[in-house]
């Protein structure tokens, strides 16, 4: 004998199961966009033509720095003949605006015998491509073997998102890499947007920038500068890397600043002790 029909054989859904499935397509849908979208959550780059960045540039005292097909790499003075810095720095910036607006590690640095190379993220300023994991990677990476041919020990600043670009490219780079700089790093991506995004799956992460993990074995100076108060990867991420790192390191925190809120002043003694203890023979 057979069964009484089933709801949909009679023309009809319940409502329950009608609930459930609209419930089911909104969450897919959701997760869809978090995956389609999250890159332009996490980068936010400001660009520019190539003529426009080169003006910007030029009034800085800045000149275009070139792969050797001519592409952009990034900005840079001109290197004098015959003068060798005392380290080779290579800014990482962070994930918005573009590597002109990193001036201020320039100020501060070069007047202490270091030379600043600003790098440009493809898909930023003038450089062309689009940002993720693997593009800024490759870009940090290929710009450290044409600092290695120049002489000199390079050192990487990594600034918020790049602190996650100068591990990963210190993880590939183990020797080239002489020191770190580090301002308002994180440990894991995944675990600040957690913070951010409680209710979303880490697991959907496109890009898993994860400075805790890469830079497991490295055992050179790092200096690591973080913002007491920083309400964007959090003051304890940046504590949880800083523990983790096995080499010399000095820890700095600027109490009450915001993540976008450090004072990094050219003539703060912060970068004669980060310098400093860069430089120093171990």
């Amino acid at each position: 004998m057979a069964g009484a029909p089933w709801p949909w054989q009679r023309g009809g859904v319940h409502p329950l199961l009608r609930t459930v499935l609209a419930l089911a397509a909104f969450l897919v849908s959701l997760l869809v966009v978090a995956v389609l979208l999250q890159r332009r959550l996490l980068y936010f780059p400001e660009r520019s033509e190539l003529a426009a960045a080169q003006a910007r540039a030029a009034r800085l005292g800045l000149t275009p720095w070139l792969d050797l097909s001519g592409g952009l790499r990034g900005w840079r003075r001109s290197p004098v003949a015959d003068q060798v810095p005392r380290a080779r720095l290579l800014v990482l910036h962070g994930n918005a605006g573009s590597a002109l607006e990193r001036f201020t590690y320039l100020a501060a640095l070069h007047p202490r015998g270091v030379e600043v190379v600003l790098l440009e993220y493809p898909g930023y300023g003038a450089r062309p491509g689009s940002p993720s994991q693997q593009a800024l990677t490759a870009a940090a990476v290929e710009a450290i073997d044409a600092l290695a041919a120049e002489g000199a020990p390079i050192w990487l600043l990594g600034e918020s998102l790049g602190s996650g670009v100068a591990a990963a490219a210190t993880a590939q780079r183990p020797t080239l890499v002489r020191g770190l700089l580090l301002v308002t790093p994180f440990a894991e991506l995944a675990a600040v947007a957690r913070h951010h995004y409680p209710f979303l799956p880490t697991w959907l992460l496109l890009d898993r920038w994860a400075p805790l993990r890469d830079l497991s074995g490295w055992r050179g100076p790092a200096v690591v500068l973080l913002a007491g108060a920083d309400e964007v990867v959090t003051r304890g991420e940046g504590e949880r890397l800083f523990a983790t790192l096995a080499g010399p390191k000095r820890l700095l925190v600027e109490e009450g600043a915001g993540h976008n809120g450090l004072d990094l002043s050219p003539g703060l003694a912060f970068w004669d002790e980060a310098v400093g203890f860069l430089s120093s023979p171990r």
